[in-house]
């Protein structure tokens, strides 16, 4: 394991490739103040050859200067390589980098999925890199920490995604709740959708307006599920509505599950034993339900939950920031634990 250091020599080399994004740019405002890593590549092809600080006016202080995506000068140059990238062109750059012994950190939706079929049907075109399939880690530190301990390709996940697994998994795997009943609302500021010039996310379209979208076949739909599956030992199928809320940043996810068994006291203790020792996951005591006020600009995860006992329902609250627990902020905690660093440096 490396032995660390705060002096610019001995730290950790790092590359953002695709840095002007929302998530990129995320990503370099919690690298930029990391003790234990130095900025050593920001790529952009919109922006290179232009300073960060020129392009960010908040980073004026930055030395460095977008370049293009050039996988061989990134793995000459970084030891860890974030992709802030669009699925597909992702894994096309974690291949070589990956090959070239990096530690690639993949922030895309290109190796969440376990299956290629699976993938091809929700993104409409064969997996660009099926064989690094195997070899991916799935990024949720609170369960597969482990196994994070020893990745060298992870894949970080969804922001949606992250907000429902982490209230369900406990419960699921606690065998507490019913599952053939699970319902999801999930609602998300505007970031989510990336920074892009497209008519339902400009202002006027935006504001003061709260729709629901992809209400049937939502690409993050198979990876919740997968992973329920997987810890329910049992094929888990859910409903899933996301929203567009007229916020900047920020998901808040309800989820409504059935009792299989057991008290309310039993869920609420489920959740405080999965995570009053986890450095992000706030649990809230009832009736108190989560906030995305409490997380923005964060690395934590607030739940709450109540009963409904006219329904026999459990419902559960999850808020986390999309950019920060749902990417960039979950992408540094991973490279923390991948890499032998304390988990919380440069998010707390």
């Amino acid at each position: 394991m490396m032995q660390h250091s705060t002096t610019t020599r001995d730290r950790l080399q790092v590359a953002v490739v695709g840095a002007s994004g929302y998530s990129g740019e995320e990503l370099i405002r919690l690298l930029v103040r990391h003790p234990f890593v130095e900025l050593a590549v920001l790529t952009s092809r919109k922006y290179a050859g232009q300073s960060v600080g020129n392009v960010f006016p908040r980073f004026a202080e930055l030395p460095q200067v977008f370049s293009e995506p050039d996988p061989v000068r990134i793995a000459g140059k970084a030891e860890v390589v974030f992709l802030a990238l669009p699925h597909g062109l992702a894994a096309e750059f974690a291949a070589p980098l990956h090959a070239a012994g990096c530690t690639v950190v993949d922030i895309s939706a290109d190796f969440r999925l376990r299956d290629p079929a699976v993938y091809s049907r929700y993104y409409g075109k064969p997996h660009p890199a099926p064989q690094l399939l195997d070899e991916a880690v799935y990024g949720l530190p609170e369960f597969n920490r482990a196994a994070l301990k020893t990745a060298r390709l992870i894949a970080c996940p969804g922001c949606y995604p992250t907000s429902v697994l982490l209230p369900l998994r406990p419960l699921i795997h606690a065998r507490l709740v019913n599952l053939c009943d699970i319902v999801v609302a999930s609602l998300s500021g505007v970031t989510g959708a990336g920074r892009k010039v497209d008519l339902p996310y400009i202002f006027p379209e935006c504001n003061e307006s709260l729709r629901p979208y992809a209400p049937t076949g939502h690409r993050h739909i198979p990876e919740i599920e997968q992973e329920l599956s997987v810890v329910a030992g049992a094929p888990v199928r859910i409903s899933f509505v996301p929203h567009l809320v007229p916020v900047n940043r920020g998901i808040h996810s309800t989820v409504f599950a059935r009792r299989d068994g057991g008290a309310f006291e039993d869920i609420t203790a489920c959740l405080h034993a999965a995570y009053d020792d986890e450095p992000f996951v706030r649990v809230l005591t009832p009736p108190a339900l989560a906030d995305t006020k409490h997380v923005v600009l964060t690395n934590t995860a607030e739940i709450g939950c109540v009963q409904d006992e006219r329904t026999d329902r459990v419902i559960l609250s999850c808020a986390i920031d999309n950019l920060t627990k749902g990417a960039a902020g979950q992408a540094v905690q991973c490279m923390n634990l991948a890499c032998g660093l304390p988990e919380t440096a440069g998010l707390t």
